[in-house]
């Protein structure tokens, strides 16, 4: 196999690659005895049809699977031959198939970009500890009881600071409903009927909830708004609201006791000494997960630092178009308009390009990495992941490897899984140094 490599800017080389006669006549023989054995030719028993009447009639049929066959094969051998680090390939064209059954094709590829790595094990990190306090635990007991509080009518006074008053309001600006104004705002800041609000100095709208205080059920007031300049939506932007507030009811939160009750109406038959019991094991699990990221993430701040080159342009520019179509979706799932989208355009722009230079350089490295360990995934590898992701979205796995392959994305699995291995590799070989904080703390005390 002949192969001629042409650089070009952007990380794009361009390989010319030839085989010879003798290889391309071996696979076509192979492929035509198969149609042969098989082929029905009419006047002729099967298998027993002359080899000149079987290349006629399927002469397209075995070009296809020939050329099918052997461009995949000899694309991957010239990328060995070549010693070629692929990052991906852009296209395969000028298929062409000699009268000496030799075979010539053109692939495009990007190609990834060169640099020395630092030395990669024994990074410092310093992790967070995954011990859990006392006060840690009655904080998450302060949380549950708040959401278990229970909300009752207090119909004999005003409001106060901390009710909740159940409000019906409409707003409106310069005589004009809000709803109108800016149609695209939340619904929130239109009006609302039964609209539950909690009276805070710092809650919703600047001053709302301290004209409201006094208020009893069935009075209505006029509240008046002074908007910022700054305002997040630009119609309003500056201007002062009016809204028409009417109290319809006023609740008070009230906290359940923190005893044996309160944790067996959490979980049955467990008692409060079991809740924290509960609660401390799931802190501590939560803060085992907080110091894997720590460390995942100390990691490759500490290659990204060490490691400079360009990305490839082309990688770049797709990689940013996903992030991109993926930040859009969420914010359109979070009730984000097409039209605040629009404003936060070239914001959006470049938190994709951030997070996909990011990304990107960060699977460089992790390549080059596994290629110095040989850190490589295996069928076992690839299996076992597909149980898990199967069972987490309870499908079973054979049906999520056919959709994987279906849609071309079992690489896309497996270099997933490749990359994943490699962070454990690196986060396994971590040199743990003793923060400063806690010493400091010990020398206080």
């Amino acid at each position: 196999m002949k192969v001629e490599v042409e650089k070009q800017p952007g990380s794009v080389s361009t390989l010319q690659i030839e085989l010879p006669p003798e290889e391309v006549s071996k696979e076509w023989d192979a492929i035509a005895n198969s149609f042969a054995r098989f082929a029905k030719i009419p006047g002729y028993r099967p298998g027993k049809a002359p080899r000149a009447v079987i290349e006629k009639r399927f002469r397209k049929e075995i070009q296809d699977e020939l050329t099918k066959k052997l461009v995949s094969k000899s694309y991957h051998e010239a990328i060995e031959q070549e010693q070629l680090r692929v990052a991906s390939l852009a296209n395969i064209e000028d298929v062409q198939l000699g009268e000496d059954k030799s075979m010539r094709f053109r692939a495009t590829v990007v190609t990834a970009p060169e640099f020395e790595l630092p030395e990669y094990k024994n990074i410092p990190v310093q992790l967070p500890e995954t011990t859990v306090s006392e006060p840690e635990i009655d904080a998450s007991l302060e949380r549950l009881r708040d959401q278990s509080a229970d909300f009752v009518d207090v119909p004999e006074r005003g409001l106060e600071m901390g009710d909740f008053g159940v409000i019906d309001f409409e707003g409106s600006s310069d005589g004009k409903p809000i709803s109108e104004i800016a149609p695209q705002a939340s619904k929130n800041l239109h009006g609302g009927k039964k609209f539950w609000l909690r009276l805070a100095s710092d809650n919703f709208l600047p001053k709302f909830c301290e004209q409201m205080i006094g208020q009893k059920p069935g009075e209505t007031r006029t509240v008046t708004v002074d908007l910022a300049t700054d305002f997040p939506v630009k119609e309003l932007a500056g201007k002062q609201a009016n809204y028409n507030v009417t109290v319809r009811e006023i609740k008070q939160k009230v906290l359940p006791a923190l005893d044996d009750v309160f944790a067996a109406k959490l979980i049955p038959e467990k008692t409060m000494g079991d809740l924290r019991k509960i609660i401390e094991h799931d802190l501590v699990h939560e803060k085992e997960h907080e110091r894997e990221r720590a460390k995942e993430g100390q990691v490759v701040k500490y290659l990204h630092e060490r490691i400079q080159f360009e990305l490839p342009p082309a990688l770049l520019k797709n990689e940013t178009r996903r992030i991109l179509g993926d930040l859009v979706q969420r914010n359109r799932e979070r009730g984000v308009t097409d039209e605040m989208l629009k404003d936060k355009e070239k914001e959006l722009i470049e938190s994709a390009a951030g997070l996909a230079a990011h990304r990107l350089k960060t699977n460089f490295i992790l390549h080059r990495v596994a290629e110095q360990e040989s850190i490589k995934v295996s069928r076992d590898d690839i299996n076992a992941r597909l149980r898990e992701e199967a069972a987490r979205y309870n499908v079973p796995a054979e049906k999520m490897r056919k959709e994987l392959q279906e849609h071309d994305g079992l690489d896309a699995f497996a270099e997933q899984i490749l990359l994943g291995k490699t962070l454990d590799f690196l986060k396994a070989n971590v040199s743990v140094e003793t923060a400063q904080e806690p010493a400091v703390k010990e020398q206080k005390s």
